[in-house]
């Protein structure tokens, strides 16, 4: 009896070794972003199949230069002209790299699709977690749903302009697009980014892929052919030195003028939390997560800066760019294109050519920001912080957060409804696209920082002993763009050319902490786990 019990304890012990050799051995070939995503308390939910290159392409697809500088060029030209452009891209690019530098050295520790909110959560400490997770939550996925409302209606708003040139122009007798077409424009552009969002993550890296390649390609052609064909160029002096004061709305200081003209290139600049979004599905994504959001912020300078001396050289006359009455009704990029084509070959067919291929870049940069947006609605909601959570964070069978997907755009198309009223209510909403999703990014850097300035355990990126310096500096930069962009834009100051951006983001201010203080504060308590260990 004894030698029977003795012989079944030693099968037992043996069975447990050889579990445990068999858990080492899982642990061993487990994907680094998918065993740091264990530790951290999640079940890999999400199909985990994105490559560096591919975790790198939604975040460049996002900030897309084509699609920012397109956007904004008039306030561009506006606002301090070429001097303004050329020089203020790389002052927003320096200090956005210190941003996104630090962004990283999180995202290498914290590995989820919550991004931001998790970080600041896990940054705050046991006292101010919960607090420190719902406000960063709340600004970063208003702002991903307001870069959204932002980039689609701008592409729609493009679509119109292609459509007037096609038909002749302004001056022509062109079709001017009215402005219940020009959202339903923006409703069928989102339509059918829920549609491509709704497929497997493998088509969906396909697709940005080939967004990633268009953005550079489309911005290598532009740059090269646009002041190439214009029979009229401006000179370097023109494009390196031109400083222009004369904007029409009462701003006189040249420096004034200069820092209002800096948001071109923040506004662009923007969107690269999405490869921390995305790191859930990213293999390696300790390592891999990290590398997209620099290398997109990088890479994006450099051709960005490329495409701004690109068309900035066929521009010979400012005041006629940003005439209403010109032939593209005031929408001062896609008059320079159109003029450079026609100028030399009598019509404007190679610009409207032109057009769609930066209206095809900004389409996929509408869609990779879905992709983003759905992403960070599954991880918050996963951790019971929104309305409906349980419907929010379901994934299908292809292992995508289909109703993540479709809110988004349908969040995206309410907020683009406020056109209807007046583009002022417009630009209200989406003011919150840059200054708020800053405020996003630089929450969590604050607390790494301050809080956690001891505490933090650095992933396989950090930036050692440099990282309290450049996590300063990016808060610091946070903190003036904050202030500038908020300053008025014009003089005498009335309710048609307010800046309605502190009202925009301190609305959105009161209302997160209104609802935590009379609410959330009694249920939400950050991040959930999901995983028993």
């Amino acid at each position: 009896m004894v030698l029977r019990v003795s012989r079944l304890k030693s099968q037992v012990e043996r069975s447990r070794e050889r579990e445990m050799v068999s858990w080492r051995e899982a642990g061993d070939q487990m994907d680094s972003g998918q065993s740091r995503l264990n530790q951290l308390g999640y079940k890999q939910e999400l199909k985990r199949d994105l490559s560096v290159i591919s975790n790198f392409a939604f975040s460049f697809s996002i900030i897309s230069v084509l699609t920012g500088i397109t956007t904004l060029y008039n306030t561009g030209l506006k606002f301090g002209g070429p001097l303004s452009m050329v020089y203020g891209w790389f002052i927003s690019g320096f200090f956005t790299m210190f941003v996104g530098c630090s962004m990283a050295e999180i995202c290498s520790a914290f590995p989820t699709s919550g991004g931001l909110y998790y970080w600041s959560a896990k940054l705050g400490g046991p006292h101010w977690a919960p607090f420190a997770s719902w406000l960063t939550g709340w600004f970063n996925i208003v702002g991903q749903w307001a870069v959204t409302t932002s980039v689609d209606f701008s592409l729609a708003q493009l679509i119109q302009v292609i459509i007037l040139l096609a038909t002749g122009g302004n001056n022509g007798g062109g079709y001017v697009a009215s402005k219940y077409l020009v959202i339903a424009f923006h409703g069928g552009i989102l339509f059918t980014h829920a549609i491509i969002n709704s497929l497997p993550i493998t088509w969906l890296s396909f697709f940005g892929k080939l967004a990633a390649a268009w953005n550079l390609l489309g911005v290598f052609i532009l740059m090269i052919l646009v002041p190439c064909v214009a029979t009229k160029r401006a000179t370097a002096e023109f494009v390196f030195t031109s400083f222009n004061a004369d904007n029409g709305d009462g701003i006189h200081s040249r420096l004034y003028i200069f820092v209002i003209g800096l948001l071109l290139s923040q506004y662009t600049l923007t969107g690269y939390d999405a490869s921390a979004h995305m790191t859930e599905e990213t293999k390696s994504a300790d390592e891999n997560g990290p590398k997209g959001i620099i290398s997109a912020i990088g890479i994006s300078i450099i051709v960005g800066w490329g495409y701004l001396l690109g068309i900035t050289f066929a521009v010979t006359d400012i005041a006629s760019l940003l005439d209403s009455d010109n032939d593209a009704g005031g929408y001062a990029i896609a008059q320079v294109i159109y003029q450079a084509f026609k100028s030399r070959y009598g019509n404007g067919v190679g610009g409207i050519i032109s057009l769609g291929v930066v209206a095809v870049a900004i389409f996929f940069c509408g869609m990779s920001s879905v992709t983003s947006n759905s992403r960070m609605a599954y991880a918050f909601s996963r951790d019971g912080a929104m309305p409906l959570s349980s419907l929010w964070h379901q994934v299908n069978k292809q292992e995508v957060p289909i109703y993540a997907v479709w809110l988004s755009t349908f969040i995206s198309f309410c907020m683009a409804l406020t056109s209807l009223q007046s583009l002022v209510a417009f630009q209200a909403m989406v003011s919150i696209a840059t200054i708020g999703l800053y405020i996003a990014y630089a929450l969590p850097i604050f607390l790494r920082v301050t809080l956690a300035r001891d505490s933090f355990k650095p992933g396989p990126f950090n930036l050692g002993r440099y990282g309290i310096l450049v996590g300063w500096v990016a808060v610091l930069w946070v903190a003036t763009i904050s202030v500038l962009f908020s300053l008025p834009v014009a003089y005498p100051i009335t309710k048609d050319n307010l800046n309605y951006t502190p009202i925009a983001v301190g609305g959105l201010l009161i209302l997160t902490v209104g609802v935590w203080i009379s609410s959330a504060r009694f249920w939400f308590k950050g991040p959930i786990t999901n995983i028993d260990r």
